[in-house]
């Protein structure tokens, strides 16, 4: 009896550290793991691997720990009942459930919530190990009979499109706030203490029609205005004189939640825009309605959007660049392959070259290609200028 009971309480300490791990590792944002890596945190860099691939995380995971969870029960179970029976082996069945249960998913999984980095980080390698086994059980169990194949034809454009849309909608319920946010840097506010003019100037200049009240810095935000709220009093006799006069409470979230919770807390709520705080409470971005959408049904764009030109081919050997570009995308563009495993955006790529803030004109050679960094925007690359050293297109 014993050694069973040992071994049933071994698997059941494994899947608690498989849930705990997997609930953690899909709450850490990749560019906090590629941050880390690049300060040789240990275990980070293979979860920056593994959030290459969130989609297959929680499947595969899920797999191993119903594995061991099984594995975990039958050895109890039979422990139990060589040595109880009756009324006595019922009850005893019972709290072995809920044992399983509560020490094999439901609090792993919410210290998993709490800890993000964290325990993803400490865990890696048993995380890796256990997602490797988890895709092949997967595929090992997928209906392959008949060697159909599932692909999908340059006619079947429809099918392609559901396919897309059902990809989209599982890694959406993955997706964490941090990943769509407009980060701080990018956000449009007005001071609370701003004078009606300064408002109407800031309304007219961006377009929108919410617009968040800081106080005395991007920290300090203390509410938002809905362009709607303030017509009728510019009509009435009750102008406004501030635009703390006309402000509404604004929500905050963490930039851990999901945006799926968070889409489902804004429709109860009848709000559309929520501040995302860091975990030392300090702003880190904001996020709309129409962000979480657009994560789903790819960019919403209305008759008062500008396009945004993030690249730019100025000649055939040369590109403009701004700063948030994926380095995916300049890859493609310039045909190079270009480092992609600390940063996500070319002002991060310029930023791990330099190993510093670079000036304005100053220049980085990265293989075949000359890096410029034409603007720099307090700590932020805003612009980059990337041309093709002369014959490297020839010769590649």
């Amino acid at each position: 009896m014993i050694p069973a009971l040992i071994i049933a309480a071994f698997l059941l300490l494994i899947a608690g550290f498989a849930r705990s791990g997997a609930a953690s590792l899909v709450r850490t944002p990749r560019a906090d793991a590629l941050h880390d890596a690049a300060e040789h945190v240990p275990g980070a860099r293979r979860v920056a691997e593994l959030l290459e691939e969130r989609q297959v995380i929680v499947p595969s995971i899920n797999i191993v720990h119903s594995i061991l969870l099984v594995g975990a029960a039958l050895p109890a179970a039979w422990a139990l009942g060589t040595s109880l029976e009756g009324p006595m082996l019922l009850v005893a069945l019972v709290v072995l459930g809920l044992v399983l249960v509560i020490f094999g998913d439901l609090l792993p999984r919410a210290i998993g919530r709490r800890s993000p980095r964290r325990l993803a980080y400490r865990f890696a390698l048993l995380l890796s190990l256990f997602i490797t086994v988890g895709s092949h059980a997967a595929e090992i169990m997928s209906d392959d009979d008949g060697g159909i194949s599932y692909e999908v034809g340059d006619g079947d454009a429809e099918d392609q499109e559901e396919i897309e849309l059902i990809t989209s909608v599982l890694e959406f319920s993955e997706t964490i706030v941090r990943e769509v946010m407009v980060p701080r840097t990018d956000m449009t506010s007005v001071q609370a203490d701003a004078s009606l003019t300064e408002l109407l100037r800031i309304i007219a200049e961006f377009g929108f029609s919410r617009i968040p009240v800081v106080g005395d810095s991007l920290d300090d935000v203390v509410g938002m205005i809905i362009v709607k709220d303030l017509l009728p009093r510019l009509a009435g006799s009750d102008r406004p004189a501030k635009a703390r006069n006309v402000m509404r409470t604004i929500d905050f979230v963490p930039e851990t939640k999901r945006v799926s919770d968070l889409l489902r807390d804004m429709q109860a709520s009848k709000s559309h825009m929520a501040v995302v705080v860091d975990e030392y409470g300090g702003t880190a971005g904001l996020v709309t309605i129409e962000d979480l959408l657009e994560e789903l049904v790819g960019e919403i764009v209305d008759e008062y959007d500008e396009d945004e030109l993030l690249l730019e081919q100025t000649s055939s050997d040369r590109w403009r660049v701004d700063g948030r570009l994926s380095v995916s995308d300049l890859s493609e563009a310039v045909d190079v392959e270009l480092p992609e495993e600390e940063w996500d955006t070319v002002g991060g790529l310029v930023l791990g070259l330099a190993g510093r803030v670079p000036v304005e004109k100053e220049k980085f050679e990265l293989g075949d290609l000359i890096l410029t960094v034409e603007r720099v925007q307090g700590r932020r690359i805003s612009e980059i200028t990337v041309q093709r050293l002369v014959g490297a297109e020839e010769a590649s």
